[in-house]
This record gives structure tokens, C-alpha cells and sequence, in this order.
């Protein structure tokens, strides 16, 4: 994924083709960016985690679904953009419908492999509830499934303003699901990282200032939920 924002980039170049007021190959690039960072931490939590879930065959399914969901979703974004068309919201051919409703499909099962993936953790891992850590990773992990999911099921029917306000990013500040849709998704990464900083400087009130920052996570998430549908 990597090696393909690199080339997409290079591409990107010499394409001043547009959708919706966006440069055609910003939404694969933005795909393939997040797939490869996505891919990096959930590498990352399962060894730092439980060396048993490392090696095991579970992980080896977890790994699979990442790869054969995260190909479809980048091919077929590729593909369109390739063609100078969307692929989100793109329901124009009775193909395009039906492909849009499984890239729908296809996100959930990634991210549910975070799910499958804190399941492992959890069973491998009696001591999970007494360490603050691996405790943050095993909430952040069902957080990225549950929020992501939940967010990606309104963002499916809600499609965002056209053109970019913010810059990077390209979101807008209100009616637009998306900042929720990235917090969800990025649980992964910001709670066990909050996990971690608990762990290290808070000594025996780690867990419960990691319960309350993880609230305070899912609330957010609620307030811009609340700003996306405004």
C-alpha cells in the first residue's frame, strides 16, 4: 500500500481530472495511506500483546481478511478513479449499486477483524483487565469496530458536501460524517496509545484515567456524529 500511494502519487501529477470538486486520485491515495497504517498497527498491538495470538493460525485469518478486503476496496476505488469516476455514492449502473453495497460489506468485515483480533487477546490473555495497557488495546480494538462500523453505516447513506474546506483532510466542518468516520476508525491507534502514556506516568490510577479518557473518546465521537448530521 505504501509503494502504491507512491506510484498514485507520481500519477496524481500529471491528472488535473476532477470528482466532485477533488482531484480524482486524492481518494485512493487517502485509501491506500490509511489501509497501510491500519495494517502496521494491527501488527503491532497483536505482538505487543500476546505473543501466543502472534503465532497462532487466528492471526493468520486475521491477516487474510485484512488483505483480500483492503485489495477490494483499493482496487475497485483505483479503478474507478482510473476512469475519471466515483466510487462512493456511485449507484449510476445497476453493477455500480450492486459494487458500492459490497464495498460496504467488504469495510465491515476489515474492520471486524479488529474485533476477531481482540477476541484473541482477551482469551490468550488473562491478565488483560489487571494491565492498563493491553487493556487500552483491547478497547480500542472494539472501539475501531463498533464506532467505525456504526459511523460507516451513516456515512454510507450520507454523502458529504462536494469540494474540501479543511486542509489535508479535505472535510468540511459541519454536515460531514467523516471526522466521526476517522475517529471511529483511528480508535485503533489513539486508545492504546492513551493506554500506553496511562501505563507509563499514572502508576496505580492508570486504569480508571484510561476508563474515563475512553469515554471521553466515545463522546467526541457523539458530538461530531452530531456535527455531521447537522
Amino acid at each position: 500500500m505504501v509503494v502504491a500511494v507512491a506510484i498514485t502519487f507520481v500519477i496524481s501529477l500529471q491528472d488535473t481530472r476532477t470528482v466532485r470538486d477533488v482531484g480524482v486520485w486524492i481518494k485512493p491515495m487517502k485509501f491506500m495511506g490509511a489501509i497501510a497504517l491500519f495494517s502496521v498497527t494491527t501488527v503491532w498491538l497483536a505482538v505487543v500483546a500476546s505473543a501466543e495470538v502472534e503465532s497462532s493460525n487466528a492471526f493468520v485469518g486475521i491477516s487474510v481478511l485484512i488483505i483480500l478486503t483492503s485489495l477490494f476496496e483499493v482496487g475497485y476505488i483505483t479503478y474507478r478513479a482510473y476512469h475519471g469516476e466515483a466510487s462512493h455514492y456511485n449507484t449510476s449502473t445497476p453493477l455500480a449499486s450492486m459494487v458500492y453495497s459490497l464495498m460496504g460489506l467488504m469495510a465491515v468485515c476489515l474492520v471486524a477483524s479488529q474485533a476477531w483480533l481482540a477476541w484473541e487477546i482477551w482469551r490468550t490473555e488473562p491478565n488483560a483487565i489487571s494491565d492498563p495497557f493491553k487493556l487500552s488495546i483491547v478497547i480500542g480494538l472494539i472501539l475501531t469496530f463498533v464506532l467505525s462500523t456504526v459511523g460507516g453505516l451513516m456515512l454510507g447513506g450520507r454523502q458529504p458536501p462536494s469540494g474540501q474546506v479543511i486542509p489535508f483532510f479535505g472535510w468540511h466542518f459541519s454536515g460531514d460524517l467523516r471526522p466521526s468516520h476517522f475517529l471511529g476508525l483511528h480508535a485503533q491507534q489513539f486508545i492504546p496509545i492513551l493506554g500506553l502514556l496511562c501505563y507509563k506516568f499514572l502508576g496505580s490510577f492508570a486504569t480508571p484515567w484510561l476508563l474515563a479518557s475512553s469515554t471521553g473518546y466515545v463522546v467526541l465521537w457523539v458530538w461530531l456524529v452530531g456535527v455531521g448530521l447537522r
